[in-house]
């Protein structure tokens, strides 16, 4: 089906929906080799075509919404969490991890449950939003799993499915890897050495075992290539869901930061996949700050894999609803809300990477200055640091959300997990890192691609091959990534994240930002399944 069709975002949602209806939505458990636990036996839910597809949504969906119904021996995952269940959303634990502890942002509200030694880097192994990003992939991972077993060629055949069904089917079973995939790229980003399972670990019985980072690198690795003749070519799938260049996307990222990974550089390989996306036929759109609107279903040029989500069918405080509300200051009637929660504000270090911070000139820089002090003197006062209004609920016309809450809660804007602005970005950083397919000349036109679009179609902002280098590469992907979940991995790559190179308002703890201990390049694995699981050993100093 073509993505570019709007209806394609509401149908599948749908489908979402009439999974939770049928299967429930289950949460994520210490135990990961369990099967995902609900009234309704596999047998069931995989008798038909549709069962498998409204199984996939589950999968999917497991990035959106937030479940609170364990089985025996399942704990509820908000209450493993912080007792929120809209704090259990992937993504606003992810985006707090990814960004909390950067120079991009910091939150308000100390007494939120695993808010307070973020942004100073004094996290311990207890910390309820590191947890919950632990807890959240693996549930994800979990709901993969029992898919991926239930759809081999051995249970297509005995159930009976042939043809055009038993095809659909592999393909969902190759989107289920590639969701797994992504998952596990999330864990050993974060965690280093997580506990693996896969669709062929024993279920309900023994303990997961440790996988290093490396061996986890090379499984993911092979689990993206090995997928890449069974999912939809580029932009043919149906919205929200992966296709090829999804796959391309996480590779291209994870030989990115092959080093910090394995210690191997792998910038050719980044290169060569970046290459197979551009040249798949995906384009910028022209409008920047469209790409974050709640329309922006129809980005179907730039956009690669997006988590959706709904007003009427993802209700929970998470997700782009933490985004679109969560600013500080940012009035409802631009933000598209009942209004701000008063929490996300930009410490004075991210506001400098744009010279012109109103957007009159580059149109990324969206802030919020009306009322707020510029340094952020103050971690926990609202008032300190400028705010954005990057993420707003309304159509690129300006009128409501395709389904608008009438409360004015609930968002409808699409989360970009990989979108052409980023791969544009790693393929110059990779020719620059020395990577071997793509040339000098590539990556100027590539990143002056990226500041014409943010200077409105002009020229003003385009960079010289001289003024092109890893520094400004790091710069500019602040400037065009911000607030989509990047920026702590970027600084490990570029070895500033807890080091003296680079800092910023309460990096450790104090105002005007100190190193910290290397520990904290890596969280903790969860204390709760260090004591439960003795094949687990914790990462090195916590």
């Amino acid at each position: 089906m073509n993505n570019k069709m709007t209806g394609m975002k509401t149908s599948y949602k749908i489908g979402l929906v009439l999974l939770l209806l049928t299967a429930g939505f289950v949460a994520c458990t210490k135990k990961l080799d369990l099967v995902p636990t609900n009234d309704v036996t596999a047998d069931a839910v995989y008798s038909t075509a549709q069962g498998y597809k409204q199984a996939l949504a589950k999968a999917y969906g497991a990035f959106a919404l937030t479940g609170n119904t364990g089985g025996t021996g399942s704990p509820d995952i908000s209450t493993q969490i912080i007792n929120d269940e809209g704090n259990s959303d992937f993504l606003r634990l992810y985006f707090n991890l990814q960004e909390l502890t950067t120079d991009e942002a910091a939150w308000s509200w100390q007494n939120d449950a695993g808010i307070r030694g973020l942004k100073e880097m004094s996290w311990s192994a207890n910390n309820p939003i590191v947890n919950g990003v632990y807890y959240r992939a693996f549930f994800q991972i979990t709901v993969c799993n029992d898919f991926i077993r239930q759809s081999t060629d051995d249970k297509i055949a005995s159930r009976g499915f042939t043809g055009t069904d038993a095809e659909e089917i592999k393909k969902y079973r190759a989107e289920a890897r590639f969701l797994r995939a992504y998952q596990y790229w999330v864990l050993m980003d974060l965690f280093a050495n997580p506990p693996f399972v896969d669709e062929n670990s024993p279920i309900a019985t023994g303990l997961p075992k440790q996988i290093s980072r490396a061996d986890l690198y090379a499984w993911i690795e092979a689990e993206l290539t090995a997928i890449d003749g069974e999912l939809a070519e580029p932009r043919t799938n149906e919205y929200g869901r992966a296709d090829k260049a999804a796959a391309w996307a996480l590779l291209a990222r994870l030989y990115l930061n092959a080093k910090v990974y394995t210690g191997t550089d792998k910038n050719t390989e980044a290169i060569t996949w970046c290459k197979r996306i551009i040249d798949a036929g995906y384009t910028l759109h022209p409008d920047y700050r469209e790409l974050t609107l709640a329309d922006n279903n129809l980005n179907a040029d730039e956009n690669i894999f997006m988590i959706a989500y709904d007003a009427q069918y993802t209700q929970n405080w998470g997700g782009t609803t933490y985004l679109a509300h969560g600013p500080a200051a940012v009035p409802g009637d631009i933000s598209g809300t009942s209004g701000t929660w008063g929490g996300l504000r930009h410490p004075e270090q991210f506001t400098d990477l744009f010279e012109d911070p109103s957007g009159n000139t580059d149109k990324r820089a969206q802030f919020y200055t009306s009322g707020q002090n510029k340094q952020m003197t103050e971690l926990y006062v609202s008032t300190d640091g400028y705010s954005s209004n990057k993420y707003r609920n309304k159509t690129r016309s300006g009128d409501p959300a395709p389904h608008a809450d009438p409360n004015g809660n609930w968002a409808d804007i699409d989360f970009p997990l990989f979108r052409l602005g980023e791969i544009y970005l790693i393929f110059a950083e990779a020719v620059l890192r020395g990577g071997s397919g793509g040339s000098q000349d590539e990556a100027l036109d590539y990143i002056n691609e990226l500041r014409t679009r943010a200077y409105d179609g002009e020229t003003d902002g385009n960079i010289t091959a001289g003024e092109l280098n890893l520094d400004f590469i790091l710069d500019e992907r602040g400037r065009e990534l911000y607030y989509e979940a990047h920026r702590r991995t970027d600084l490990i790559r570029y070895n500033r994240f807890t080091t003296e190179a680079y800092l910023w308002a309460w990096k450790g703890g104090v105002q005007a930002g100190r190193g910290a201990d290397a520990k904290y390049n890596i969280f903790p694995l969860p204390a709760t399944d260090l004591s439960s699981n003795p094949n687990l050993h914790q990462n090195s100093g916590y």
